[in-house]
């Protein structure tokens, strides 16, 4: 077993010892090795304690820490110190700093594009995989432009101005039971997408385009049955999306890390953090086997203020101290692996994610 020490150890290398060479100008230059595809993963509210104490009770057995290059991130928005989930999906996605509230727009209501639609362009295949609404704010800031994270419906019609290959998650209500009348699962099956509202369809299918919309909302906590529902989807979405020979973008988000952290509750932030890791796993092990792809953790904020001021390594039993049931302006973790990945290092900002994405799979995407 590592040293208990390992993870706090590397944490602080960071702080202290940011390389030299660790000019913002080269953080979004393409190394020598270039990714074709790129695999997001977002822990929503996922801070370093939050993943030292889902590391705690795995007993060092966590996948994340595994990768080879780690960075700081900070999160502050164009509104705020303490970023909402809209504003930080928003700079992740497009690069733009932006008022809380907002997705995939500038402060002053222009839209941006993000790394999913300049993917798009270039012909490479595209998904999103969320175990929230697949219309909430952080897989929304890839996919739509609206002025409220609260406009569900309007988020869902966007789906379809896309031409995005794989997306799976809850809020089928939002694309059926609107206040428009619309059907919008109809829409999908006009434009070929297979749409399926469970698991066992979602692992049958094995080509072409994928709405798998599993919850009429969100999905359930993964302590109240929600099983493997994000791994599964996340290899479903690797296995379609690498059919495609030019490369694929995938963001998977374990959204509901978030949610324990609101709730001061750390047995629920534990669970959704080694169930988030589990999707991380399958990423880095198709990474691994294909050679050409760049896998990124992080997260897009802190929730909850979160310390850990005892515990016993052995037991697997941290304790936690929360500060606020908000979000908090602490800068989170980016793990990262695969080509490109040495890209990531130092004390970076949520948009410079953006940009280094785009140019390592030379899409040409600015917002400036």
């Amino acid at each position: 077993m590592k040293k208990p020490i390992l993870v706090l150890f590397i944490a602080f290398a960071i702080l202290t010892n940011v390389k030299a060479d660790n000019n913002p100008a080269d953080r979004h230059k393409p190394g020598k090795n270039q990714p074709k595809n790129v695999i997001l993963l977002i822990g929503d509210g996922m801070g370093l304690s939050h993943m030292y104490a889902a590391y705690t009770v795995a007993k060092d057995n966590i996948r994340m820490v595994q990768c080879p290059n780690i960075a700081l991130v900070t999160t502050f928005s164009d509104s705020n110190y303490i970023t909402d989930s809209a504003a930080a999906g928003t700079a992740i996605a497009t690069g733009t700093k932006t008022t809380n509230g907002m997705i995939g727009m500038k402060p002053d209501k222009t839209p941006v594009k993000s790394v999913l639609k300049y993917a798009e362009d270039k012909g490479l295949a595209t998904g999103l995989v969320a175990t929230s609404s697949i219309t909430h704010a952080t897989p929304a800031s890839f996919i739509a432009n609206v002025e409220s994270r609260k406009m569900l419906e309007e988020i869902a019609r966007q789906f379809l101005e896309t031409d995005i290959d794989v997306f799976i998650g809850g809020g089928y209500d939002n694309f059926t039971s609107r206040k428009d009348k619309l059907n919008l699962v109809d829409s999908l099956l006009v434009r070929d997408y297979t749409v399926v509202r469970s698991i066992p369809e979602m692992m049958e299918v094995n080509d072409g385009k994928l709405a798998a919309l599993l919850y009429p909302e969100h999905a359930p906590k993964i302590s109240e049955g929600r099983g493997d529902m994000l791994s599964l989807a996340t290899s479903k979405a690797i296995e379609l999306l690498s059919k495609n020979k030019k490369g694929f973008f995938l963001m998977v988000e374990g959204s509901q890390i978030d949610w324990g952290g609101h709730d001061n509750n750390l047995d629920y932030i534990i669970s959704e953090t080694l169930d988030f890791d589990k999707a991380c796993a399958v990423a880095l092990d198709f990474a691994a086997r294909d050679g050409e792809t760049l896998v990124i953790i992080t997260a897009d904020h802190e929730t909850g203020g979160l310390s850990i001021p005892g515990g016993d390594l052995k037991a697997g039993k941290p304790e936690g101290k929360f500060s606020t049931g908000d979000h908090s302006a602490i800068p989170v973790p980016l793990y990262s692996d695969g080509p490109g990945s040495d890209q990531f290092h130092g004390f970076i900002d949520n948009t410079d994610i953006f940009r280094t994405m785009v140019n390592l799979l030379r899409l040409g995407g600015e917002n400036e």
